[in-house]
């Protein structure tokens, strides 16, 4: 390997640049994902621990070194295990921006069976008008590929299929599966009162509720597209690949849920729009 230049006693190459290149750009990676949650806390521990370990080795001092040697030695497993929600965000974001998962998936939906060419959107939409004019609080999940058994399963069955009134019914103030959340899967509404994750991000606007964040968080960790209905303001917003849009128009949220379920590119999703909320008046009419 061609020798670029020396550095004291060390020989860099080219191949040493671009390797000291891409790990600079995995750490900053892994610190956008964990900046702002105990996770920093966590990894700056794991790293002063290390050093102390470094120094106690160094010292000779046998015991101490011994000990410390045996906590680093189960090291990775341990950071596996206490940073397992960033590393699955992680593994979804390098899923989503891969070539393979663009084209090999979207071969494989030809001969799958896609259930939104039977899902009523209109039906979906007609309800969330009314949840928005009414400003009953309401959060929905529309998966198009996975059947998010685990989510499913902390709330209540419901398995019907998608209807204005049944949307109604589910998030009416008096019914007792108002709180949580509805996930849609092949047209039918799986289940209700489901819990999601909430979103750890510190840059999302103050006004959000916890309806608000718990979108943006399961649209961080699945690929969903999320529904959120504030009961306080009826401010509703769209989410998907840990972002959002808000102050849409009816036909607006409709198209956007058509280009999610025939997976098209998402287009300007803002993470935190700069332009003011305005409130849609043509289409809050009950």
């Amino acid at each position: 390997m061609a020798l670029l230049f020396k550095l004291f006693f060390l020989d860099i190459t080219w191949v040493d640049l671009v390797d000291i290149g891409l790990v600079a750009i995995l750490l900053y990676q892994v610190y956008k994902m964990i900046r702002g949650s105990l996770a920093v806390n966590i990894f700056l521990g794991i790293i002063a621990l290390y050093l102390i370990y470094l120094v106690v080795r160094a010292a000779q001092m046998e015991l101490l070194a011994t000990i410390l040697g045996q906590f680093m030695g189960v090291g990775v497993l341990a950071m596996i295990i206490l940073f397992q929600p960033e590393l699955r965000k992680f593994l979804l974001v390098i899923g989503r921006s891969t070539e393979l998962n663009r084209d090999f998936f979207k071969s494989l939906s030809h001969w799958r069976t896609r259930y939104h060419d039977d899902f009523d959107i209109h039906e979906l939409t007609e309800a969330v008008k009314t949840l928005k004019a009414t400003h009953t609080g309401a959060l929905i999940v529309v998966s198009r590929d996975a059947d998010l058994k685990s989510y499913v399963e902390t709330g209540d069955p419901v398995d019907a299929e998608v209807s204005k009134r049944l949307i109604l019914s589910i998030f009416n103030k008096n019914s007792p599966l108002h709180d949580g959340a509805i996930i849609i899967y092949k047209g039918r509404i799986k289940a209700a009162r489901c819990v999601l994750p909430v979103s750890e991000n510190d840059h999302l606007p103050p006004q959000f509720g916890l309806r608000h964040r718990s979108a943006l968080g399961m649209s961080e960790v699945t690929d969903t597209f999320l529904i959120a209905v504030s009961e306080e303001t009826g401010r509703l917003i769209l989410a998907r690949n840990g972002k959002f849009l808000r102050s849409l128009k009816l036909w607006q949220v409709e198209q956007k849920l058509l280009e999610y379920l025939h997976k098209e590119e998402p287009q300007k999703w803002d993470v935190l729009p700069q332009e003011p909320e305005r409130e849609e008046t043509s289409e809050v009419k009950a």
